[in-house]
């Protein structure tokens, strides 16, 4: 498939469903085992940084559910066996639009700023990740959430700002609620 030899580097039996939205592929690096869904759109756009480094880096044995958006100017980082349910959103940039007297679509993009999912973490359904965000290692963010901040290791994060709800305590080896239900009431 001609697809594959445009990445800048695409691990052993990871598979793409059809159709498949993409831009900037020689600037993508999947690891082995990658399943992407139909319907998504990943792609790399014009932005800063080092143009000889990939700009997208998806680990091993990752998961992106279907019509999932992942949109690197800068650096969009994936850890290994990460999962992404249906319809994830996940950008390190946004659209400009201080100036009203030009369409924002000509106005090009603003606020670039590196994201990173740690290893072991899973984004439900419909969960936007804005730039700027480090999510840590071994987290679950709940179905609809929006994560405008960073969330730390082995935590729960739910809601709109998403905000930590449960982390796991490595003495007990349990999920621990940090309280935070209540003040979301």
């Amino acid at each position: 498939m001609l697809i594959w030899s445009q990445f800048k580097e695409i691990g052993a039996h990871s598979r793409i469903s059809p159709p498949f939205r993409c831009w900037g592929l020689n600037q993508m690096r999947l690891g082995e085992r990658v399943n992407i869904e139909s319907d998504c759109w990943i792609h790399v756009v014009d932005g800063d940084g080092d143009e000889s480094s990939a700009k997208l880096v998806i680990g091993s044995h990752c998961g992106i559910g279907m019509g999932a958006t992942i949109s690197a100017a800068r650096q969009v980082v994936l850890g290994e066996h990460v999962l992404l349910a249906r319809n994830v959103y996940i950008s390190d940039h946004a659209h400009a639009f201080e100036d009203i007297t030009i369409p924002i679509m000509h106005q090009g993009i603003n606020n670039i700023k590196p994201v990173s999912i740690g290893k072991h973490t899973w984004l439900g359904q419909n969960v936007v990740v804005l730039p700027g965000v480090t999510i840590g290692e071994h987290c679950v963010i709940g179905a609809n959430s929006v994560v405008n901040s960073s969330i730390p290791d082995y935590s729960v994060a739910v809601g709109s700002p998403a905000r930590v709800v449960k982390q796991y305590n490595v003495a007990t080896k349990r999920w621990e609620s940090t309280g935070a239900i209540q003040q979301l009431s």
